[in-house]
């Protein structure tokens, strides 16, 4: 399936393998989901051939990783399941400041200060790998590979949370949740998971908490989400959403962002 001339583990022992084959490269505006799976496949293959211990641990919707305060030893890579990342305001309230998916990576908030800043917590039933960091940067000495897929992490992530930025920034509390719906979405697709029906792992006050909004915000904007017909919910509880066509959501988010035209006077 990964057609370049080193194995994973020759790419490993030659310490010099790119993060990704060169043809993913040339793939990935085309297909960004098999590119998306095949990075993730590699990432915990090599892992699983670097000859470090791997801590492997199921969780459960509510159980922690890690907690604030906690001293930095180890990152962790989701393997499968949901998490968000919380943290605690000045004037002692949860604040939900990240969401994460199967092969995303967990903790490099812990690195500078040598303590993890925030909880990470399971939304539903995961598996989380954990692995010494001292350990990893002893590897990447003579391993560049290691270090290039440490770096490749790390800017994934700023650029993700980037995009939640600018979202929060410029858009309408309406297109936010438009726009939080389609990055999970997108997150699922790349993933090669469901993208036509979601379960929204979060209460409506923690997507409101990460948002911005208020919980009866979050509420009027799926509920005239709904009246556009961009999505429909599979049943009274409204946890499970129905999303025929991801693509209308972008089409919604770009429409709040074209100015009305002036009346006429």
């Amino acid at each position: 399936m990964m057609l370049h001339a080193a194995t994973p583990s020759n790419a490993l022992a030659a310490g010099t393998a790119p993060l990704r084959p060169t043809f993913l490269a040339r793939r990935s505006a085309a297909d960004p989901a098999a590119a998306t799976q095949a990075l993730i496949a590699d990432t915990l293959q090599r892992l699983r051939e670097s000859g470090l211990p791997l801590h492997r641990r199921l969780v459960h919707a509510g159980d922690t990783v890690y907690r604030c305060g906690e001293a930095f030893k180890a990152l962790h890579v989701l393997h499968s399941g949901f998490f968000k990342m919380v943290t605690i305001t000045a004037d002692g309230r949860e604040q939900v400041v990240g969401l994460h998916f199967k092969g995303d990576w967990l903790g490099f908030d812990g690195i500078a200060s040598g303590a993890y800043t925030c909880d990470a917590v399971a939304l539903d039933v995961g598996e989380v790998w954990s692995v010494d960091y001292e350990a990893l940067l002893t590897l990447s000495v003579n391993k560049p590979g290691v270090t290039n897929m440490l770096h490749a992490a790390m800017s994934r992530q700023m650029a993700r949370e980037r995009e939640s930025i600018l979202s929060l920034c410029t858009l309408s509390a309406d297109a936010r949740v438009a726009d939080f719906l389609r990055q999970w979405v997108e997150a699922l697709d790349r993933r090669g998971l469901r993208t036509d029906r979601i379960t929204l792992c979060l209460t409506r006050a923690e997507i409101g908490n990460f948002l911005g909004m208020t919980l009866e915000s979050v509420s009027r904007a799926l509920s005239r989400l709904v009246r556009e017909g961009v999505i429909n919910f599979a049943e009274k509880g409204r946890r499970h959403v129905r999303i025929a066509d991801s693509q209308a959501l972008g089409a919604y988010i770009a429409r709040s962002l074209t100015p009305e035209p002036a009346a006429l006077q």
